[in-house]
């Protein structure tokens, strides 16, 4: 019933023969607004993205002599995007440790009911330094403070603390593993096992991982004992989302459902930055993960697990994040 009354307003705003149109900043906004309401909050990877001018974005607030600035953009875009968005995933988290004073600047940008996942430091969750050159000397060497709590704890969540509140979920993201690090997956789910044993308690945790044989009921199991939600992911060979929510319902007991769509099966990051920069649309659609998506919403917003639902866009999945979160708000409209 809830669902029949919050999402009608969709069910008119369709072109003719199924087409979607264009969608103002207000509507976006409305429409993320009633979904928060019911516990269902959904937003994006980062936002610091300029092909959302004129889209999220109003070009005349970032000019500097009658010119667009990059910088002025990149320092306060936030507080207009949590002008339309309830929710982002901080993914330069990953990146880095995030210190008080950075953290500061975010959320001093937003309103109070504004919620942030971060991806949590790679120092934290990657077992061997890829081969990359931002990793400098590092590269392909194994890195000492994986799975570190006392890192994490001293590093990553003391930073975090004045604002728990206001952080929703984080994340810890694992590459693929590979056998010269775990030897068996289960190893890994050992390691992990033991990590989140020792992790404070009473802060959103979740899990991603990128081996589609992990996806099993000792890893389940594993957190369902922590009360860790398993972040549902679009990757390039990881299960289609509905087959790993059928996993997930199987075996969950976490605080959340969450889910990252991040790109399309068989695609690759760098193919994706590629054919779709500057993200100021959506090119290439993807319907089957809109349904799944739309599916998550239609859940949450009809309380069939009680849980809150956080799904998050990445511009790397369709071309444009915005207009993907609006074609699976219009589909749950329809369910």
């Amino acid at each position: 019933m809830v669902l029949a009354l919050e999402m009608t307003w969709l069910h008119h705003r369709r072109w003719p023969h199924g087409g979607m149109r264009p969608f103002s900043r207000t509507e976006l906004a409305a429409a993320l607004a009633r979904t928060a309401f019911h516990g269902v909050f959904i937003g994006t990877s980062s936002w610091k993205y300029p092909g959302w001018l004129n889209q999220v974005y109003a070009p005349d607030h970032y000019l500097h002599k009658n010119r667009f600035s990059q910088s002025r953009f990149e320092k306060s875009c936030l507080q207009e995007y949590a002008q339309v968005f309830k929710t982002v995933c901080l993914d330069a988290a990953y990146y880095r440790f995030p210190t008080r004073g950075y953290l500061e600047s975010l959320f001093s940008q937003v309103p109070s009911d504004f919620l942030f996942a971060l991806k949590v430091t790679d120092e934290i969750t990657v077992p061997r330094f890829p081969r990359l050159a931002r990793y400098g000397q590092r590269s392909g060497v194994q890195n000492p403070n994986f799975l570190n709590n006392d890192l994490f704890c001293s590093e990553f969540l003391s930073s975090c603390e004045l604002w728990r509140d206001q952080i929703c979920l984080l994340i810890f993201e694992f590459s693929p593993v590979h056998r010269a690090d775990f030897r068996r997956g289960r190893d890994f789910v050992a390691a992990l096992d033991s990590f989140l044993a020792k992790l404070p308690a009473n802060w959103p945790f979740g899990v991603e991982v990128r081996n589609p044989s992990l996806l099993n009921p000792v890893y389940f199991g594993m957190l369902r004992k922590h009360k860790v939600t398993h972040i549902l992911n679009s990757w390039q060979r990881m299960p289609p989302i509905p087959e790993q929510l059928q996993l997930f319902d199987a075996h969950q007991s976490s605080a959340c459902v969450a889910a990252r769509l991040l790109l399309q099966p068989g695609h690759s990051y760098t193919e994706a930055v590629r054919a779709f920069s500057p993200y100021a649309h959506a090119i290439d659609p993807y319907p089957a993960v809109r349904e799944a998506a739309a599916l998550l919403i239609t859940r949450g917003l009809d309380k069939q697990n009680g849980l809150r639902t956080y799904i998050y866009v990445n511009n790397r999945l369709e071309g444009n994040a915005p207009e993907t979160i609006w074609a699976i708000l219009d589909r749950a409209s329809q369910l």
